[in-house]
């Protein structure tokens, strides 16, 4: 994660009520992290050639610009008004949505957007711009969907990957900052045939297994009960589909941490089977962390 001085937390706006949500959990995680917070809209329309400022015979307060300086002026007092005294900025950026977010993420802190903006496909339970960005960005994603549930546990999917013990070390800062427990899920599948043509199962001991899985857990957790003591840890180890225990676990959680790619997954995806589908299956907000490029 960019911890570098002066890292703002960056929030992508368009006008949405998904958007002006992201504002308000984007300006609780500034607060904090005592950062300032930065509002950006993708202005797309100069790129498509399309006119921008007031008609000639127009109003002075009409054109696609004006009505972009409202989206943000309207972010920024929302920001403002869920945290007191925050330092907040605005700024309108001439391109795509996704793009201009990407563009923020080698020096934010973390960027906040919404599941779905304006223009998003109805048919789409999380949007193309959040899948993106997830994909593809050099810091830590937090989108905001699902409900608010303030006190709620923080839950984090390990499975001894790398990429897992980021997010774990994620997952442990966003409960200390918010004063909660964390919940470290593992799910494991037990062993299948024994080869090709094989239709005898394999022959395993379950509590050995089962010992293995929790060792694994806790070898995600080494060393961050030490660094974060505020915060109380529980391991979980659940026999299931990760991607189906963390959505189930998602209902009682206040916000989900996933690592972008963890260990199974098919190398070809930029975003993980399992983060991918907690991004559109989780009933609560989603922190996304990938490795560093």
């Amino acid at each position: 994660m960019n911890s570098a001085d002066g890292a703002a937390v960056v929030v992508g706006v368009d006008g949405s009520e998904q958007a002006l949500r992201a504002v308000r959990l984007a300006a609780v995680e500034a607060a904090h992290r005592n950062r300032p917070l930065r509002i950006v809209h993708g202005f797309i329309w100069p790129l498509l050639r399309v006119p921008v400022e007031p008609p000639p015979d127009g109003p002075p307060g009409g054109g696609l610009r004006h009505q972009a300086e409202q989206v943000v002026t309207a972010a920024v007092a929302e920001a403002e008004a869920t945290v007191a005294g925050i330092r907040v900025t605005g700024e309108i950026i001439d391109g795509e949505a996704a793009a201009v977010l990407l563009g923020e993420t080698p020096t934010a802190a973390l960027i906040v957007l919404g599941d779905r903006g304006l223009g998003g496909f109805s048919a789409l339970v999380v949007g193309s711009v959040a899948v993106q960005v997830a994909a593809h960005a050099d810091c830590p994603v937090l989108v905001a969907r699902g409900a608010d549930r303030a006190g709620a546990p923080v839950v984090v999917g390990v499975d001894g990957s790398e990429l897992s013990r980021l997010a774990a070390e994620f997952a442990i800062e966003e409960a200390s900052l918010r004063g909660v427990e964390l919940v470290a899920l593992h799910a494991y599948r037990h062993p299948g045939s024994g080869g090709p043509g094989d239709m005898q199962p394999l022959v395993y001991d379950e509590t050995q297994l089962r010992d293995e899985e929790d060792r694994l857990v806790a070898e995600s957790l080494a060393g961050l009960s030490e660094r974060w003591p505020d915060v109380p840890v529980h391991r979980r180890t659940v026999r299931g589909r990760p991607a189906g225990a963390l959505a189930d676990v998602s209902r009682d959680a206040q916000l989900v941490v996933v690592g972008g790619q963890g260990r199974g997954e098919l190398t070809g995806l930029l975003l993980g089977s399992v983060s991918q589908s907690v991004l559109h299956h989780a009933d609560c907000p989603v922190a996304v962390v990938r490795a560093p490029s």
